[in-house]
């Protein structure tokens, strides 16, 4: 059986719910600017941290290989 396999990638993908395109290019607004009124509320809704540079291609081929 042949399997995607993902040979490089950028940054993290958008969190669930967080609105789409728009959605979330204003939730990267909002939490590069700690002093923005909705950053506590935005790093509370996304559990503490998010890194949007993160990509890990480990991890991601883990996910790819658990596709049927």
């Amino acid at each position: 059986m042949k399997r995607p396999v993902c040979i490089k990638g950028r940054r993290a993908c958008p969190p669930e719910d967080c609105g789409g395109t728009g959605g979330y290019t204003d939730l990267l607004r909002i939490i590069r600017n700690p002093r923005d009124e909705q950053y506590e509320r935005m790093m509370q809704w996304l559990g503490g941290k998010f890194d949007p540079e993160y990509f890990d291609l480990d991890t991601v081929n883990r996910k790819l290989k658990r596709i049927r």
